[in-house]
């Protein structure tokens, strides 16, 4: 064996023996610390005045332009809610609240027409109906009076997991454009300020608060003559 390997070999065991040595052996103690001694002359130390607290004046926060004249208002906007158009009512509702202090908004689904209610309404059992089908269908055709099952029902069969997973799908999407009527209409106390399906866009903030500014500017005006 030459130097050169002998060197390889021998500073790993002695990095071993190292690392060894240092876990079995107990740390230092802790150094002593002189004890202290109490000097009664230096209580009576020069002690500096205290300094005056600076008192922080933040600014206060700014009034709304509108003042005070949303309060006993009643903001209510009816949407879709399969559109998926939530947040910009809750954008609106935000806005609102800020603009006029007092106002209370609701927010509402806006229905679609009775006919597709209905028709949405069917489509779970229908998907329910297509499921049990392919299944347990050739329990269920003997039930019906049926001997032999169709061959439309074998060919569903063959392919049930497609079957069941294409059902699922288009009834999800079908009662969703049955319930969806892109509608996002705002209201102020009843009273219609705009409407999507009449405009087919959605308001601006500053549009909204401006028309609710003038609706409230109005109807205050009105309430102040009839009371005079």
């Amino acid at each position: 064996m030459d130097r050169a390997q002998l060197v390889l070999l021998g500073l790993p065991l002695f990095l071993f023996c190292t690392d060894l040595l240092n876990l079995f052996t107990p740390p230092p103690p802790p150094p002593h610390k002189p004890p202290h001694h109490h000097h009664p002359h230096l209580q009576h130390q020069y002690q500096p005045p205290p300094v005056a607290k600076e008192t922080l004046e933040f600014p206060s926060q700014k009034p709304s332009a509108f003042g005070a004249i949303g309060v006993g208002s009643t903001v209510k906007i009816s949407f879709c809610t399969s559109c998926s158009y939530k947040g910009n009512a809750v954008t609106m509702t935000k806005m609102l609240e800020a603009s006029f202090p007092g106002i209370h908004v609701e927010l509402s689904n806006y229905p679609p027409p009775l006919p597709k209610r209905l028709v949405s309404k069917l489509v779970p059992v229908a998907q329910v109906g297509v499921f049990g089908i392919i299944m347990a269908g050739e329990q269920i055709f003997p039930m019906l009076g049926i001997t032999t099952p169709p061959a439309w029902y074998y060919s569903l069969r063959a392919n049930r997991f497609g079957t069941i997973a294409s059902t699922w799908l288009l009834g999800n999407a079908l009662q969703s454009f049955l319930q969806g009527t892109g509608a996002f209409e705002v209201y102020l106390n009843d009273e219609l300020v705009f409407s999507k399906l009449k405009e087919g866009r959605f308001p601006g903030e500053i549009e909204l608060r401006d028309a609710i500014a003038s609706k409230l500017g109005s109807s205050r005006i009105t309430d102040s003559a009839l009371w005079s």
